[in-house]
Order: structure tokens, then C-alpha cells, then sequence
């Protein structure tokens, strides 16, 4: 199985959350490929300029390297994909993982229950 993490489970899994479930990591551990899309890293740069989360987003893009998880960047064909959703969620963030996951596609990994909706190519955690 193909994977996308959802911004907060890379950031879970990264800061050794206890958030992050026992089924989440193990989905992680077996995944034939991991992904982590440019859009997560736009979130989390975005969230601790604002104060919003404490983290080290270098900390961050080194763990992304070490996981040898492949960075996914946004395309075109992602961007217009979101052109078609069902509002089902406002975050532009999670409707472009959303998209790309539907677009590749790839296994969305989220514990977001909003994103259910979308595609049965959303695992929720």
C-alpha cells in the first residue's frame, strides 16, 4: 500500500505522539512507499510562524529524510482536482491532500473524521 500522511500524522508520528495509534504506525511501518506532500510542509511552516505549534520545521524536513518518505509535490492536475470536490471539508490544506491522494492515488492517512467522505481511499486512524 501507498500512503499519504495528513499534516498532523507526520507531525505525530515525528514528535512521538501518543495521538498517533498503534494501527497508524503500523500502517506507516508496512507501507510499501510513504509520502509526504510539499502542502504538509506549507502547513506546518505557515503554523509555527504564527505561533501556532512549536516545532523546528528543519527538525522536520531532516526527519523527512531519515523516514525516507518520498515528497510528493502539488501539480497542476492536483491543483484542478480540488475543482471538483464536495465541500465536505474548508481547510485548503486537507482538500489538496484530499486531491492529490484521489489524483495518484494514494492511501490518505488522517485522523480527521471530516475527510471520510471524500474517497474510499481515506484511512482514518
Amino acid at each position: 500500500m501507498k500512503l499519504l500522511l495528513d499534516t498532523h500524522i507526520f507531525l505525530w508520528l515525528n514528535m512521538d505522539d501518543s495521538r498517533l495509534t498503534e494501527k497508524a504506525r503500523n500502517l506507516i511501518e508496512e507501507a510499501q512507499e510513504v509520502f509526504v506532500s510539499s502542502v504538509v510542509f506549507w502547513e506546518l511552516a505557515i503554523k509555527i510562524s504564527r505561533g501556532d505549534l512549536v516545532a523546528d520545521v528543519e527538525e522536520l524536513r531532516s526527519a523527512l529524510y531519515k523516514n525516507a518518505f518520498t515528497i510528493l509535490p502539488v501539480t497542476i492536475e492536483h491543483a484542478c482536482a480540488t475543482a471538483n470536490l464536495p465541500w465536505h471539508h474548508k481547510d485548503p490544506f486537507d482538500r489538496m491532500l484530499v486531491a492529490q491522494a484521489m489524483t495518484e492515488p494514494l492511501r490518505l492517512l488522517t485522523a480527521d473524521h471530516q475527510l471520510e467522505p471524500y474517497s474510499d481511499l481515506i484511512i482514518r486512524v
